[in-house]
């Protein structure tokens, strides 16, 4: 027996005066409605409804059924009717994650906007540089720095994210210009703990692609204490634009290597899948491709310090991995 079907069944019938009229507004035979409240009669151990030939009629039991079972009817079409406008509409909670440094100096700014343009939206935002599994930790969407392998989760490209090889001015005074990637070996280098690139870095060069085992006193897992090291002309740093790109306008610190392209990634927005993702999913996301977009307003330096490109990700939305 579908418990709620044949409840629905036995509370249309008390409330439009029979079985027909019942069967008529929820398009089924009548016969299927007498079934319906049989059964429910068979599971209750009790009859409900008091049948002649001219009308139905509540006994006791059927009276205190029914008044328990139209309050859950209408809770369950008004929870239906809630859930259905929170996911066509653009309001409700949207959980976002986001990494540390990114998330602090670009997308802190885009979701405020954002809020500002949706006031129905509240936004959690948390920063992390640790993998999150989305769906084990309940999030919307998350934005991801890096080259995406396969898997069930979805994703679509923002911008892209350019890395660079930096110093100080007062750095490359003391210790020289490294002209070719080999030459990095013989320079004090900071080290990336996660990811990609942090002992090896690659470069395409003109005779194909090249990698290079580099070395030096820091290691750290924040793109921050990177900038700042090269900053203090310590050390050279390979870094996303995103993070230097004020300094390298201003010239605080210098491109190196620009006949080499760094191998460029793609900054994404990843979220669980779905056929149709929730409204304020879709806005959030239509929302941070213009914004960031294939010409981010980071990399306004580059027409300054122009630097071969790197390969380009994949700009359509597909399954990717973690």
């Amino acid at each position: 027996m579908d418990r709620f079907l044949a409840m629905e069944a036995f509370v249309r019938v008390v409330e439009r005066g029979g079985f027909s009229a019942a069967a008529k507004e929820m398009r089924i035979s009548r016969a299927m409605v007498s079934r319906h409240v049989q059964e429910l009669e068979q599971h209750l151990g009790a009859r409900l409804l008091h049948r002649t030939t001219r009308k139905v009629s509540l006994t006791e039991a059927g009276q205190v059924y029914y008044d328990h079972s139209a309050h859950l009817l209408s809770e369950l079409a008004a929870a239906d009717s809630e859930v259905g406008e929170l996911h066509s509409r653009l309001r409700g909670n949207l959980k976002v994650n986001g990494p540390v440094v990114f998330g602090a100096r670009h997308l802190a700014a885009a979701v405020a906007d954002y809020m500002e343009a949706f006031p129905e939206v509240n936004v959690e935002l948390t920063l992390n540089d640790r993998f999150v599994d989305l769906v084990e930790e309940g999030y919307d969407v998350a934005i991801r720095i890096g080259r995406l392998a396969d898997s069930s989760l979805m994703a679509r490209r923002l911008a892209p994210c350019r890395f660079v090889v930096v110093a100080s001015p007062a750095y490359l005074a003391r210790r020289g210009v490294p002209r070719v990637p080999a030459d990095l070996q013989q320079h004090d280098c900071v080290r990336y703990m996660y990811g990609e690139g942090g002992e090896v870095w690659p470069f395409e060069g003109p005779d194909g692609p090249v990698q290079v085992r580099v070395h030096g006193q820091l290691r750290t897992n924040n793109g921050e204490a990177m900038r700042i090291a090269a900053l203090r002309g310590n050390t050279i740093a390979a870094l996303p634009s995103f993070i230097v790109s004020e300094e390298l306008t201003s010239g605080a610190l210098v491109p190196l290597l620009r006949e080499y392209g760094v191998p460029e990634m793609a900054l994404h927005a990843v979220y669980p899948p779905g056929r149709n993702p929730s409204a304020k999913l879709r806005s959030f996301i239509d929302f941070l491709v213009p914004r960031f977009g294939e010409t981010p307003s980071w990399d306004g330096w580059v027409d300054r310090h122009p630097l071969t490109q790197g390969v380009a990700a994949s700009r359509d939305a597909a399954p990717v991995g973690e």
